[in-house]
């Protein structure tokens, strides 16, 4: 299990490599999600202990935003000034990733019905 969460943080360290060495302005653990995905795609998906170790962390994700409720706290009188800002780039911001991934998964369902029908039976 140890090992399994070691391939994990292999891969949120190479992507934040990655990342560091082209001088780009993108997220080193997301480059890291997909340098796994593309791992789990060459190896046919994740093995039962990667999945296991995946579960676990999903499972305790709601830890992660202990700090940030924190932060909440400790500067309330910064949201108490600029929180209507935050709060409407949230809700823009959210709007518009719901919306942006509605359209691809719809895209790609009708793709894969295309696929799917087009297949000989």
């Amino acid at each position: 299990m140890l090992a399994k969460l070691a391939l994990l943080m292999v891969f949120q360290l190479a992507g934040e490599a990655v990342v560091t060495s082209l001088g780009v302005t993108f997220p080193g653990p997301l480059c890291g999600m997909i340098l796994l995905l593309g791992y789990l795609f060459a190896t046919g998906g994740p093995s039962k202990e990667l999945s296991a170790v995946a579960t676990t962390l999903i499972d305790h994700l709601g830890l992660l935003f202990v700090p940030a409720g924190t932060a909440i706290v400790a500067y309330g009188a910064l949201f108490a000034s600029d929180g209507l800002s935050v709060m409407l780039a949230l809700l823009v911001s959210t709007t518009v990733a719901i919306h942006v991934n509605g359209i691809i998964v719809e895209r790609v369902s009708l793709f894969s019905r295309r696929e799917t029908e087009r297949a000989p039976a």
